[in-house]
């Protein structure tokens, strides 16, 4: 592993108003804040530079007004992938300094643990990493067959070799109900880190067929050669998708 100079990272938090499932999703009230704020707060104990990046005024006004950095970004953007991207070149232009790496944080992840963002962003600290991200081992009790828990295999090097929303690998000659008592299975914590060179290159890369057939953007990198360097975590992760989500969670930190 080739040690890495100090690098100058940046936490960028995408954000949009428009959710299917949970409109107006970044501002919903979590005891007295806004989701977004309690991202940002989380955030911002790690990393000196933190922004929100949004497409929404709403948005941007109310990390505005709790003190916080955000942008106004492109509406077209299909990914937060490719808004951190267009976010670090206007962060850059306007500190006047080179962002090295960026960890793009969810901004639907309001309860996010330090140790984790600590985590990703030591994976910089080999010189070689170029995209990094974290991974768990499911719970026996968990169901590793649901598709909205995309799955990862490794290599020996702590590289992500493939990613899917099917059980990888394929446990032969094995009733699957026994699957998990044979083999370890990796679910994919969804925070992402890259160089910034890299991230830009990401941006311009056009859809690949292993992303649409399985749509996680995460495959268009490994189809176009670029490698994914993974740490695992044994901290779970609790995202918001519905206000049914949001009550279960205050209830839990409360």
């Amino acid at each position: 592993m080739k040690s890495n100079p100090t690098l100058i990272f940046a936490g960028i938090i995408p954000a949009r108003f428009a959710s299917t499932r949970f409109p107006g999703k970044p501002l919903a009230d979590i005891l007295g804040k806004p989701m977004i704020r309690r991202v940002y707060e989380k955030a911002k104990k790690v990393f000196e530079t933190v922004y929100v990046a949004t497409d929404d005024k709403r948005i941007f006004d109310a990390v505005i007004n709790f003190g916080g950095n955000a942008i106004i970004t492109s509406t077209s953007h299909k990914s937060g992938t490719d808004r951190c991207a267009e976010a670090v070149e206007i962060i850059q232009k306007s500190l006047n300094k080179k962002i090295d790496a960026v960890v793009n944080i969810q901004g639907d992840e309001p309860f996010i643990a330090e140790e984790q963002l600590q985590q990703i962003k030591q994976l910089f600290a080999d010189s070689s990493t170029q995209i990094a991200t974290l991974i768990k081992p499911f719970a026996d009790d968990e169901d590793i067959f649901q598709p909205d828990r995309p799955k990862v295999v490794v290599s020996n090097t702590n590289e992500a070799l493939y990613f899917s929303r099917s059980p990888i690998p394929f446990i032969r000659n094995s009733e699957k109900e026994t699957w998990q008592k044979q083999f370890t299975f990796f679910k994919h914590i969804g925070l992402y880190a890259y160089r910034t060179e890299i991230l830009k290159q990401l941006a311009a890369l056009p859809q690949g067929k292993l992303e649409k057939a399985e749509s996680l953007e995460q495959l268009r990198w490994l189809e176009n050669g670029y490698k994914i360097k993974v740490a695992q975590t044994n901290i779970e992760n609790h995202a918001v998708d519905t206000p049914e989500d949001l009550i279960r969670l205050i209830n839990i930190y409360r």
